[in-house]
């Protein structure tokens, strides 16, 4: 399940929706509900009921929330209490009258004129209510107003023209063209385009600013950052699209998923996904002209218009195929689209964790697609250098086979060619080494190399696979930016960037090829060095070796007390033959 935001629901044994709730990580919260030390007595009979589970993934929390309240309204869930009592997001109408009216309502009657919503957020929407109310001066009144009655005198002011919140098209001292122009700009800001007076406020911001009037300034920044989020347009609703079905597909070499949308008086009621298996090498838009057919059928859908990611030839009486290229169908259509991938990828994970055979697979198709590579990597090497200042240098070579650590099959190198800090040299030495060992004994040679590096390293390791060696192994570089964090896989000669998502499943395996490698050096760089810094006089001695010098250690605790012992008390711990080459060597 997706850490995303998004709507869930639980079915009980028999298919019924028994509880909708909403999730600004659907992970994280599907997932608390079946935590042992859940203690409520009736969250603990709701998870004893649930037999199924499934979820819509949206953009936003605060479509979540709208979604989920669509679908309680539509399936009254048992477990559901919080949203059950009808109401909906309250919307704002334009009238379709000759003078038009502004108002919040709960109630959608398109007869009524123009409705933009609904919205959650119930301080945005009175913030630029309150906009409109002192920009556009809409009247407030409910008489019938026309104008062959403001012509003849019908009509008297109100108070909210002696307060200023009216210009008083009533008498006519606003001609009907003026009225209707500040209506035009009012829609505009419910549309959310105000960039013209968010410009505007943000102006005055700074000129109360400059004249210390900060408290003034606060107020006008509470206000713009308000309509800001009111310009936050909901992705899950709109009144404009009513009785729609929405279409989407991803596939692959052996699979389909479909996923549909159904649209209700601008809400959402239905999104489910199919899996479909590929017989005859379908191609998406023959296998999407069959899935709508089914699904139309099996949801008994009427809906006259169909939202589709691309032109297919399906004849249906009376229905109209919409390929949308924006607006709010385009929006609706990339919502099923996120889901249908979502949906694909959850299918994924589950038959992977039954094969994990299959996820290798799959990794390895993929770095082979991405860099083009003649077959799948099912072998994998990476090198890296570790020294400190030239001094003891090393090298290392991981191997990774279907994708998995293959330890056994690690290597370690002292550098024995290269004097001082010169890692370059280090590198062709190593891979030189590497793969004149497996020519002689053989052995498999690797479908990929990746150097700890970027272009230089890939050059170096090219030079002695290629030019002196012959070989023709692709070779890949994972080189690090100014921060010395990894956020490129290099490839080819000349190397360019291949476009992989640093958060992607396989550059995270890239890398930890990388980290493993560097680990592996590192730990090899230290034992190494820890060797060098416990060695001792007694190291040089000819026959003498690691016990005898264990023992003498012991015995006398220093270097320092053997050198100022006598050849008897020397004896007495090691014997007569040893104990004359020690003593001979600190007493030549």
């Amino acid at each position: 399940m997706p850490g995303k935001p998004g709507s869930y629901q639980y079915y009980d044994e028999n298919g019924t929706i028994i509880y909708v709730g909403k999730a600004k990580n659907l992970k994280n919260r599907v997932s608390s509900y079946f935590h042992t030390e859940v203690d409520r007595f009736k969250t603990k009979v709701l998870v004893s009921k649930i037999h199924d589970i499934s979820y819509t993934v949206v953009n936003t929390e605060e479509d979540a929330l709208l979604l989920e309240n669509s679908l309680i309204k539509k399936y009254n869930p048992r477990y559901n209490v919080l949203l059950k009592d009808g109401k909906t997001y309250p919307s704002i109408c334009v009238t379709n009258e000759p003078f038009p009216r502004i108002f919040k309502t709960r109630n959608i009657n398109k007869s009524w004129g123009t409705f933009y919503g609904p919205y959650s957020n119930l301080n945005s929407m009175y913030a630029v209510l309150e906009l409109i109310k002192k920009l556009c001066r809409p009247r407030t009144c409910r008489i019938p107003m026309t104008e062959d009655g403001v012509r003849h005198n019908k009509y008297d002011v109100c108070l909210e023209y002696h307060i200023k919140n009216c210009e008083g098209p009533c008498i006519g001292r606003q001609t009907a063209d003026e009225y209707r122009k500040n209506i035009a700009r009012a829609r505009e800001i419910l549309k959310g385009n105000t960039r013209g007076v968010l410009r505007d406020m943000r102006a005055e911001m700074e000129k109360l600013a400059e004249e210390l009037r900060f408290e003034e300034a606060e107020e006008i920044k509470k206000k713009y950052l308000l309509i800001e989020s009111f310009c936050a347009k909901s992705e899950v609703v709109s009144h404009v699209i009513d009785n729609v079905d929405v279409f989407s597909i991803t596939s692959d070499e052996k699979t389909a998923f479909i996923n549909y949308i159904h649209v209700t008086a601008g809400n959402i009621n239905q999104s489910f996904t199919f899996e479909y298996r590929k017989r005859l090498n379908e191609s998406d838009q023959e296998l999407l002209s069959l899935g709508i057919v089914e699904m139309r059928e099996r949801f008994k859908s009427t809906s006259r218009e169909i939202v589709l990611p691309m032109a297919i030839d399906l004849p249906l009486d009376g229905v109209t195929l919409t390929v949308p290229q924006r607006g709010d169908r385009k929006t609706l259509l990339d919502l099923s689209q996120m889901n249908c991938r979502q949906y694909r990828f959850d299918r994924l994970k589950q038959a992977e964790k039954l094969n994990p055979e299959q996820k290798s697979v799959r990794l390895m198709k993929e770095i082979q697609d991405c860099l083009k590579l003649p077959k799948m990597p099912y072998q994998i090497e990476c090198f890296d250098n570790s020294n400190i200042s030239g001094t003891d240098a090393v090298a290392a070579c991981v191997v990774f086979k279907k994708m998995r650590p293959s330890k056994r099959d690690y290597r370690k190198y002292n550098i024995k060619t290269v004097s001082g800090p010169d890692d370059y040299a280090s590198m062709q030495e190593v891979v030189r080494r590497r793969y004149t060992r497996l020519l002689e004994e053989g052995a498999p040679l690797p479908d990929l190399i990746i150097t700890d590096g970027g272009r230089g390293q890939m050059e170096v390791v090219r030079q002695v696979v290629e030019d002196k060696l012959r070989l023709q192994i692709p070779i890949a570089g994972l080189a690090k930016n100014d921060r010395h964090r990894t956020n490129e896989l290099l490839y080819g000669f000349p190397p360019v960037t291949v476009g992989m998502k640093t958060d992607s499943e396989l550059f995270r395996l890239l890398t930890h090829i990388q980290d493993e490698v560097h680990r592996f050096a590192i730990t090899f760089h230290r034992d190494k060095r820890s060797k060098h810094a416990l060695h001792s006089e007694l190291d040089d001695i000819k026959g003498i070796g690691p016990k005898t010098k264990e023992t003498l250690l012991k015995e006398l605790k220093s270097v320092k007390q053997i050198k100022s012992a006598d050849e008897k008390t020397l004896s007495s711990i090691v014997g007569t033959a040893k104990a004359k080459l020690i003593y001979e060597y600190f007493n030549k």
